[in-house]
């Protein structure tokens, strides 16, 4: 799909009960980084190139992946030969990440939150955010972005959501949504068009979207499930989960894989000018 600008329009972005289930987010997925590095997606291969079309990038741009995780979201900026810091508040993730690009000397990986990121101003050309964005929290993160980005720098906000299109990721929803309480108001979904438009006013927004893809047999499937923060690990509500993911799981199977089909979401924008510091 082309790119394209879409005008600002003024919105306020409100307090949510999600509140109440979001008080330690940066501890959300300790208990998690197995199953995430095992079963998580990466981003279309085809990703980059857009971004680089788009926004006029090479390796000689400096990249800032907020909320990093275990890598993910770094992996195409470091393969590419990108410098990456990669800023990120879960000692856990952070060490998965720190472990798998040990190698790698233009990854920096820094213990640092969206707010607060220990960045210096004015000292990045590109700020990345993989699947991490409705963790943040906004007011601040919007003064903290604009500290750290250059003048004529971009913000590009990505994720890989379900493919509403799809039966099985339908019924695996509804496992989810019937299950645990909290699944309605700490999805990222919450997270709509007009509260990224928001985010980036007074900037115009672009937008692409991208085909991408995971195939999963029964345990990858049931693992794609338990690397979500709000999946609990054991106990009544584990089980019941996981038996009715089975079930999904045997009406689509074919040949004991089914596929896992996201669109990559990605937006975007271009900030003309910092913001005085100090």
């Amino acid at each position: 799909m082309e790119a394209a600008l879409v005008d600002h329009f003024a919105f306020t972005i409100k307090v949510s009960p999600k509140d109440t289930f979001m008080e330690n987010n940066y501890q959300r997925f300790s208990l998690k980084v197995q199953d995430y590095l095992k079963f998580r997606p990466d981003y279309p291969n085809e990703m980059l190139k857009k971004l680089e079309e788009q926004l006029q990038l090479d390796n000689r741009k400096i990249i800032a992946d907020i909320g990093s995780g275990t890598g993910l979201s770094s992996k195409p900026f470091v393969e590419h030969q990108y410098t990456v810091y990669a800023v990120e508040p879960n000692d856990e993730m952070r060490k998965a990440a720190e472990a798998i690009y040990k190698d790698a000397e233009n990854f920096i990986s820094i213990n640092g939150a969206s707010e607060s990121t220990t960045l210096q101003d004015n000292s990045v050309d590109v700020i990345f955010s993989g699947q991490a964005f409705h963790w943040f929290d906004l007011p601040k993160t919007k003064i903290e972005f604009k500290r750290i980005l250059k003048p004529g720098g971009h913000i590009v906000l990505v994720w890989n959501e379900r493919d509403a299109s799809s039966p099985l990721l339908n019924d695996y929803e509804r496992a989810l949504y019937d299950n645990i309480e909290e699944y309605p108001y700490v999805n990222h979904k919450n997270i709509d068009e007009e509260k990224i438009k928001t985010f980036f006013s007074p900037e115009k927004m672009g937008y692409m979207e991208l085909d991408h893809r995971q195939w999963f047999d029964l345990e990858g499937f049931k693992g794609r499930a338990r690397s979500s923060s709000y999946t609990p690990k054991s106990g009544v509500i584990y089980e019941t989960i996981m038996q009715e993911l089975e079930e999904v799981f045997d009406r689509y199977q074919t040949s004991g894989m089914v596929e896992f089909r996201y669109k990559t979401k990605i937006y975007f924008c271009r900030v003309e000018a910092a913001i005085a510091v100090g």
